[in-house]
């Protein structure tokens, strides 16, 4: 636990707060910035002393409890919440389900990579964005919003998935992700609800499930058969939006190949 650390970020973020927007009313003359103690006490449920204690780094180490009550009580962004819990010496939880919202940041940086089809996926491989070229190139339901490359691969539905040499590798990879995203929310309805149409509809995805697969995001080649460009070889690479337990996929093609002369083929009918 970084008592010292700790107790600076406490009263960073209380003194940061507006005491209207926390619901406490604005007084004629306040004589410290933002929240007092005792108000965040209050809006955490814990004592005054105890939380004196931590900002003046002499408290014993908080639970978990007590760390989201803080972090609700200061209107904690989820990297700051995940900031509070390191401090403390804690593992941060996850939240109540997968994140299925997208960072407009990082929706509008898919528009800003010419000759890349680009999507993100939440947890459950849902695609929660996509760019122009990654509707053109996998085709199917991605425009509307309801695009689940698990579904693809498992139950083939939705739309284009890659050929057969990349097909087993990436079952691997979509279990292994579900199974982590199983842990992490495990009263996540949405979830709990793809993985039992999964189970019910694809024998493969059971034994798969059954053998505890381990695979982390990283570079892949794969085979897409494309009904109007015809087989494209390309490169998968993937960032993390970690905040949100997301991730950005890139898919482009080595330059000069006759797969990148097709997707820039794609790319040009684009409107």
């Amino acid at each position: 636990m970084a008592r010292q650390e700790l107790a600076r970020f406490l009263r960073e973020r209380r003194q940061a707060l507006g005491p209207e927007a926390s619901g406490f009313p604005r007084a004629a003359i306040r004589r410290v910035p933002g929240l007092r103690r005792e108000e965040v006490a209050e809006l955490a449920h814990i004592s005054v002393d105890y939380y004196t204690r931590l900002e003046q780094a002499r408290g014993p180490r908080p639970s978990d409890r007590v760390l989201e009550g803080l972090a609700q009580a200061m209107r904690l962004a989820p990297a700051e919440r995940s900031h509070l819990f390191r401090l403390a010496g804690s593992a941060v939880p996850p939240g109540a389900g997968a994140v299925r919202r997208v960072r407009p940041h990082v929706a509008r940086m898919l528009r800003r990579l010419p000759g890349t089809a680009a999507i993100v996926t939440d947890a459950a491989y849902g695609v929660v964005a996509w760019n122009p070229l990654a509707q053109r190139l996998l085709g199917g339901d991605l425009g509307t919003g309801a695009a689940n490359l698990a579904r693809r691969r498992f139950l083939g539905t939705g739309g284009r998935t890659y050929g057969s040499s990349s097909a087993e590798e990436f079952g691997h990879v979509v279990v292994a992700r579900l199974r982590r995203a199983a842990d992490r929310y495990p009263h996540d309805p949405g979830l709990a609800a793809l993985l039992a149409e999964l189970r019910a509809g694809s024998e493969e995805f059971r034994q798969i499930w059954e053998t505890r697969p381990v695979h982390a995001p990283g570079h892949r080649t794969k085979v897409l058969d494309h009904p109007a460009v015809g087989a494209l070889r390309l490169n998968c690479d993937v960032l993390l939006v970690p905040e949100d337990d997301q991730e950005v996929v890139l898919i482009t093609a080595d330059p000069g190949s006759p797969s990148a002369r097709a997707l820039e083929e794609l790319s040009a009918v684009l409107p």
